[in-house]
């Protein structure tokens, strides 16, 4: 039986939804522009994982491009919120709350984005393989990334909430994806030592089980931002 991969939508409120208090009128509307792009940029993130990861078990090649051509809305969304962030630091001195708001967000953004490129890593990969035979060990990557990108869904969740105690918690879980991961690499290991011909797919499927590794990374600093904007404190949770 195929592993099941798919996943429920992502649904989070409206970023307006209380966010937080009103700030100057000029910095509120600027803030709002990033939080709704960082916040879009994440549920598209979450999508492309989910159809990367199917497009491998699949061997839909149809899909693994679908993924890496939806990355271009991806990097917009992160200029767009890069320069709103700039333009408030400019214009708006931002101080406080607010500007480890900015701050933060900007390095949301950035971290998003790498993650949208690990799903067009995986989605090549995908694509590469697609009329080589399955291999079992792609079982283990599709749990691997269903793992990570259920943290992304709840680091998304825990931010518009404002939820430091659930961020740190999600951070702590990273040390599952990483037990995952291990053990998915040494499968792999051991399909290349007794399959020698089919190394260079084995290879490939490593590289994807190590892109998804880090998707499960950069929510851990998602959380740390989280931390630090609502605290002001930095905490190392990784």
């Amino acid at each position: 039986m195929e592993p099941d991969v798919a996943a429920d939508p992502l649904v989070i409120k409206p970023p307006h939804v209380g966010i937080l208090p009103p700030a100057r009128p000029g910095l509120e509307e600027e803030l709002e522009e990033i939080r709704a792009a960082t916040l879009t940029m994440g549920e598209m993130v979450v999508m492309a994982l989910d159809r990367a990861i199917l497009a491998l078990v699949k061997q839909d090649v149809a899909l693994a491009n679908e993924v890496i051509r939806n990355d271009v809305r991806v990097n917009q969304l992160q200029t767009e919120a890069r320069n709103a962030c700039f333009k408030a630091l400019l214009t708006q001195q931002p101080v406080a709350r607010d500007l480890r708001e900015v701050l933060g967000f900007l390095h949301m953004a950035s971290e998003l984005e790498r993650m949208g490129d690990h799903a067009v890593n995986v989605a090549r990969v995908a694509r590469d393989v697609a009329d080589l035979p399955p291999v079992a060990a792609v079982a283990g990557i599709a749990r691997l990334g269903r793992q990570s990108n259920a943290l992304v869904r709840e680091i998304l969740v825990a931010l518009v909430a404002h939820d430091v105690d659930q961020a740190r918690a999600i951070a702590a879980r990273d040390d599952r994806v990483n037990s995952i991961f291990r053990r998915t690499v040494d499968e792999l290991i051991r399909f290349i030592s007794e399959n020698p011909d089919h190394a260079y797919r084995g290879t490939k499927l490593i590289g994807v089980a190590q892109n998804l590794e880090r998707v499960g990374d950069r929510v851990t600093n998602l959380a740390e931002d989280l931390v630090f904007l609502e605290t002001g404190q930095t905490e190392e949770l990784g």
